[in-house]
């Protein structure tokens, strides 16, 4: 498979380095061989492939998810057997496809459990959670159960927990689903705010034409490792493509002639 890496033009260096050397579910069933790929601060990278390609299982391995794990994740220049997983874990959010929900929590104990865990205050909950749930619609039902909501709720939900948190790196799975058009804009408006803070954002999706417009870099994955990363200038360099070519054509144009399954 051919791999490119665009230069850094911050100069910052990475936030977060990650080399997945083989990962899976189980023993001697890699899904994930040789997936190498950084993130940079306030920067959009869409991991990007169709459906089953490995894409949500570098997630979970990013989240430490995976029994079985052979790699590194350097974290900010930092290396360690486990320090960067457990910095890591710190300082992500993950918006699931699925949302996870406490079935006897109402909205607003799942926002203090999140807040629990970080070590925040009540008084700076009430201040950081009231924009949020504003922004996503969800003040009139902040006492309600969200086992009860529609999923688009449910998913405004996790929305407004993981921007509460304000991490360093949000890994958002499969964005478009589950939301309709307006909650979308609010979603990338939110984001977009986070990045300005100094955040970066890591998405998963298989539509390549949203992701065209909305990332700065790609890493294209197909049957479980990298069939090209970079800007579009260089995945249509990678592929052949003249420029102007679209993503899906040049994702297209990578893996035409690969019957593997």
């Amino acid at each position: 498979m051919t791999t490119q890496v665009s230069n850094d033009p911050s100069g910052q260096g990475p936030l977060v380095e990650v080399d997945i050397r083989e990962a899976g579910y189980e023993s001697g069933k890699p899904i994930l061989r040789d997936v190498a790929f950084d993130i940079r601060r306030g920067e959009r990278v869409g991991l990007l492939g169709p459906n089953g390609a490995g894409k949500s299982t570098i997630m979970k391995g990013l989240l430490g998810q995976l029994p079985h794990w052979r790699g590194n994740v350097v974290w900010q220049g930092r290396t360690g057997a486990d320090a960067p997983r457990r910095e890591m874990s710190r300082s992500i959010a993950y918006i699931p496809e699925q949302p996870i929900l406490y079935e006897r929590f109402t909205l607003w104990e799942h926002l203090q459990l999140a807040a629990a865990v970080t070590g925040m205050s009540e008084e700076e909950l009430k201040e950081r959670s009231a924009p949020l749930l504003r922004r996503f619609r969800l003040t009139h039902a902040v006492y309600d159960y969200p086992i009860r909501f529609s999923k688009g709720m449910q998913q405004k939900m996790m929305l407004v927990v993981a921007f509460l948190l304000e991490p360093e790196l949000f890994l958002v799975d499969e964005p478009f689903i589950g939301l309709d058009p307006a909650a979308v804009m609010e979603l990338l408006e939110a984001l977009d705010e986070e990045r300005r803070r100094g955040a970066s954002v890591l998405l998963t999706t298989h539509v390549l034409d949203s992701a065209e417009r909305l990332c700065d870099r790609f890493v294209l994955i197909h049957a479980g490792g990298i069939a090209a990363k970079g800007t579009l200038q260089d995945i249509q360099m990678i592929s052949g493509r003249p420029a102007g070519t679209p993503l899906f054509d040049c994702f297209r144009a990578l893996t035409a002639g690969d019957d593997r399954p």
